[in-house]
């Protein structure tokens, strides 16, 4: 099993509006056919289709994929206690997600700041 801070280790997620499937599963350590299985299994995930069938996945789902990757790899849940710890503790989901949020942007900030000093 993974370390707890392995999420930490995750490369920051662009300041873009949307992502392809591709990008996110670099974004998250997770393959694309996982991410499309858990698309069924997980009833937030749900990117925006367009031609061909091509996913996009806004900021968001790339922090929601990231929590659910830390309740299955990390913490040890199963898809079905994954799925309902997600429905059921709503709460504690957006903490979660709002403190990845904020870690990403004191990320970006101090990307922003090295560039200006220079």
């Amino acid at each position: 099993m993974l370390e707890p801070s392995h999420n930490d280790e995750l490369p920051t997620i662009p300041g873009k509006r949307y992502f392809t499937i591709g990008e996110v599963s670099e974004l998250c350590a997770v393959k694309p056919h996982v991410l499309r299985y858990w698309e069924q299994e997980f009833p937030q995930l749900s990117p925006i289709k367009r031609r061909g069938n091509r996913r996009y996945y806004q900021r968001q789902d790339v922090l929601m994929i990231r929590q659910i990757r830390a309740l299955l790899y990390e913490q040890g849940f199963t898809i079905g206690g994954a799925r309902q710890r997600l429905s059921g503790d709503e709460a504690h989901e957006d903490t979660t997600q709002y403190k990845q949020l904020i870690r990403q942007t004191i990320t970006e900030l101090e990307e922003v700041l090295l560039v200006l000093r220079k």
